[in-house]
């Protein structure tokens, strides 16, 4: 499945912690990452993307990991239901630090949410 994942304006990856959530009207999955030296993924998930993020703005667990860079989200709009096959097949990929429950389904494979 090709999904288009989205930037912030200037296409820049977006702040977890800046990005203005009233801009955000997208209902999908999303991918949280540090922007350390190698960054990592810290979070998937799936929902009301801004509702979601408003969430982990305040989530302890996941703002310690801006110690190691810079917290950055980007996410795509998909079908209710595709989203835990999306949300599955992510997280096997990517191994998040943080969220170990995903959908028990099979995987739906996406294109890499960093290239395209």
């Amino acid at each position: 499945m090709e999904l288009t994942r989205l930037k912030c304006e200037g296409d820049v990856w977006c702040s977890l912690t800046r990005l203005n959530l009233e801009t955000v009207n997208e209902h999908g999955v999303y991918v949280i990452w540090h922007g350390g030296k190698p960054s990592h993924v810290v979070y998937v998930g799936q929902g009301d993307v801004a509702d979601r993020l408003k969430e982990h703005r305040t989530n302890p667990a996941l703002l310690r990991h801006a110690r190691k860079g810079e917290l950055h989200v980007t996410w795509a709009s998909v079908p209710a239901a595709q989203r835990d096959g999306v949300e599955r097949y992510l997280a096997d990929k990517y191994s998040p630090l943080e969220g170990e429950v995903h959908p028990a389904v099979t995987p739906l494979a996406v294109n890499d949410p960093w290239k395209g």
